[in-house]
């Protein structure tokens, strides 16, 4: 059992250079495309991607200097405060590698099925234009610092189909990780360590499950599901299914979860406990934390700890009332890390 610490302070000099990950256009869907007549214009903002996550970050020309030449000693009689929300990434592409530090630590820890889930309507509805490019470089920043955190040189990426999966080798030729598809025969090799599916989805749900079984024999290999979407809304299935799903997804761990709420969010990050934040009223954009639960939070629990936020506050709707309005907080949230 790997020791618990907190992860908010579990950092890495890793900082991906972003000049060297080019960004491709995807077709909307996950066909197999050519790449005759496929557009690889770039489509990643050079501007800093701010979250609603983001801390206080005033401009250095405006900050006090007075008090620089401080000596040691009266530096250490002046600790710094942690902020409730210091463990909660600053951007998008900070969640991102944070995610990857977690994943290492879990798999370093002999960990062996962990999923990784960005719960961001701009990671999970991917009809606008530049999107599926936008969510290929954040899994390539993704596998950069799982590689980086763990030292291991044999991952292999699994990406939802073979049209996905040719194009980004094609483009990312400096890459150091193997590229491979649900679709293809063998997509997993012998001599592969660490496994990494990107945005598997329910279709191949069969075929995600039995590559899994596979890498259980000996001897077992990690698996990591980034941002997996074998459940949709839209597609009626069995009991059979449901069934696999449930007992499939309950074997694994999630190293790394970030949910947007309608006045707070729900956050985990391994070793971590999961975390529960409301919004600071007094200073927006920032959170307070509500409660620290060893498992996930379900909805009951959700509305108990934001009653009692409420009780504390004495004022603000209840948290079904709140429920109303969630679309627009996810608006303001996308709007926020899209700046």
């Amino acid at each position: 059992m790997a020791t618990q610490f907190n992860c908010c302070c579990f950092a890495s000099n890793y900082r991906p250079n972003k000049s060297s990950i080019p960004s491709t256009n995807f077709p909307l869907s996950f066909s197999c495309p050519s790449f005759n007549g496929v557009s690889l214009i770039r489509t990643w903002s050079s501007s800093r991607i701010c979250a609603k996550f983001e801390k206080f970050q005033g401009d250095p020309s405006e900050a006090n200097f007075e008090d620089t030449t401080l000596s040691p000693v009266q530096t250490q009689q002046q600790p710094v405060e942690e902020e409730d929300d210091s463990c909660l990434p600053s951007d998008l592409e900070g969640a991102v590698r944070q995610s990857g530090q977690a994943s290492a630590l879990f798999v370093s820890s002999g960990g062996l099925r962990a999923i990784v889930e960005l719960l961001i309507p701009q990671l999970q509805f991917l009809d606008d234009e530049g999107a599926q490019a936008e969510l290929w470089e954040l899994s390539r920043i993704f596998l950069d610092t799982l590689m980086e955190e763990t030292g291991c040189q044999k991952v292999r990426a699994v990406f939802p189909d073979a049209g996905a999966a040719a194009l980004l080798k094609y483009r990312w030729k400096d890459a150091s990780f193997g590229f491979a598809s649900l679709s293809d025969r063998k997509p997993v090799e012998s001599q592969d360590e660490i496994i990494v599916m990107v945005v598997p989805d329910y279709q191949m749900l069969e075929r995600v499950e039995r590559i899994a079984s596979e890498l259980s024999d000996d001897p077992p290999r990690p698996l990591i599901m980034w941002n997996p979407r074998l459940i949709s809304e839209d597609v009626g299935v069995g009991f059979n299914v449901r069934r696999l799903r449930r007992y499939f997804l309950s074997s694994f761990s999630t190293a790394y979860s970030m949910r947007p709420l309608a006045a707070g969010a729900v956050f985990r990050c391994y070793p971590g406990l999961w975390k529960v934040f409301y919004d600071d009223k007094d200073r927006p954009g920032r959170y307070l934390l509500a409660k620290e639960l060893v498992s996930r939070p379900d909805a009951e629990e959700l509305e108990i700890i934001f009653g009692g936020v409420e009780e504390k506050s004495e004022q603000g709707p209840s948290l079904l009332s709140q429920a109303a309005g969630i679309f627009s907080s996810l608006n303001r949230f996308v709007k926020a890390i899209s700046k």
